[in-house]
């Protein structure tokens, strides 16, 4: 068993940064300074929203300070020098294109091909942990919003949505069983609860086919939902019925103010849990309940809260797992949670970070969703501004 003195120690400043040079460590300073203020953010999101509808050149402010931090670069060879750099410290790459919000097929078979790319540029390449898409990506919202309402006993699709429900699994299946044939694995993501079920069909449908012998597809639970203890279990009692197994991605969720708002609007019950105590509750539960079922259960736990992380580490600890177990691993967002990601490297833990990648104008509503996402998190936010200015000190002392 690993001894509580092995267990990594979210502190320590050289070893969260040793990988940022000292002009990267000024720029995350000033970085994560404004970021936490939130006026800075409302109105620095507002103005990228009005240049961004406007078409007006933008990427000579982003590229050497948001898109820098946040994006791995324009295209898979532009992220090979961020690839590397984790590498060198142990920390693996997931190659994340995030186009949402299209619906003309054409699009969305184009992003299907560059999805498909990142899967086959980590085929037998030790520096990638996993490949990742949305459906969203893969289909248009109403299609997805379509098939939810029907799974749930609503109206049936008509034929030319089946048409196009028909072509979205197609591309679904066309990654996942490339991804197979590469040896890989690879991640769906969770989207909002109103196009979730649909989503959640797909990824069950996929483990069914390519989790026999080794885990492949992952799908993902949001756990800032509260109904999805219950939907974890059901999905692992309908693996072990069908005869395969299952990969789980943990997340606490990124739609809060969202899934609230809508469900305000359209009146009717929120599917958010009533406090942030909840979701760590059930994000906890649901790591140890995963965690005892490893057999046949693999698991990503994407989080940034270092309460969770070593609480997961502990618990990897009592049930005799070896830091290095497959079956486990840990992700962060590139740029964000250094401390997190570089001490469980340090110390012998599978980890990778996501590193999103696209031209600049596509990031753009990608990173304003980080920098509102830092915002929530105030307190973390602190944290890690605190261990960036220690490490300054550091450095400038030494």
């Amino acid at each position: 068993m690993i001894s509580q003195s092995n267990l990594p120690k979210f502190n320590d400043s050289a070893q969260a940064f040793q990988h940022l040079t000292d002009a990267e460590l000024h720029r995350a300073i000033v970085l994560f300074s404004l970021i936490g203020k939130s006026w800075v953010v409302s109105v620095g999101s507002a103005l990228a929203r009005i240049a961004l509808a406007l078409r007006i050149p933008m990427s000579w402010a982003i590229r050497p300070t948001v898109y820098a931090h946040f994006c791995g670069g324009e295209s898979i060879a532009d992220s090979e020098e961020t690839i590397d750099k984790l590498s060198a410290h142990n920390v693996r790459t997931i190659l994340d294109y995030s186009a949402e919000g299209q619906t003309d097929e054409s699009d969305l078979d184009a992003t299907c091909s560059v999805v498909l790319a990142t899967i086959q540029a980590a085929q037998g390449d030790a520096r990638y942990a996993f490949a990742v898409f949305k459906v969203s990506g893969l289909s248009s919202n109403a299609l997805l919003e379509k098939v939810s309402t029907s799974l749930a006993g609503g109206k049936s699709l008509s034929q030319s949505e089946q048409i196009a429900w028909e072509r979205v699994q197609a591309r679904v299946r066309t990654l996942c069983e490339a991804t197979a044939q590469a040896g890989g694995r690879v991640m769906i993501d969770a989207e909002e609860s109103w196009i979730q079920d649909a989503i959640d069909e797909l990824a069950e449908d996929m483990m069914s086919d390519y989790n026999r012998g080794r885990v492949v597809v992952y799908n993902t639970v949001q756990l800032y939902r509260h109904d999805r203890l219950v939907y974890l279990e059901n999905m692992a009692s309908r693996a072990e019925e069908g005869g395969y197994m299952c990969g789980v991605k943990l997340v606490r969720g990124a739609y809060m103010e969202k899934e609230r708002q809508r469900a305000s609007n359209l009146g009717y019950p929120s599917p958010i849990q009533p406090d942030k105590a909840s979701s760590d509750r059930d994000f906890d539960a649901a790591l140890r309940w995963v965690l005892h079922r490893i057999e046949k259960l693999h698991l990503v736990a994407g989080s940034h809260n270092e309460e969770s992380n070593l609480k997961l580490c502990k618990w990897m600890a009592e049930a005799g797992l070896q830091p290095s177990d497959e079956r486990v691993s840990f992700a962060q967002l590139l740029g964000m949670s250094d401390p997190v990601t570089f001490n469980l490297a340090a110390h012998g833990y599978n980890v990778a970070k996501y590193v999103p990648y696209g031209p600049i104008r596509e990031a753009i509503p990608y990173l304003i969703r980080r920098a509102q996402e830092n915002t929530s998190v105030s307190g973390q936010m602190s944290r890690e501004l605190e261990l960036l200015r220690r490490e300054q000190t550091r450095r400038l002392g030494s």
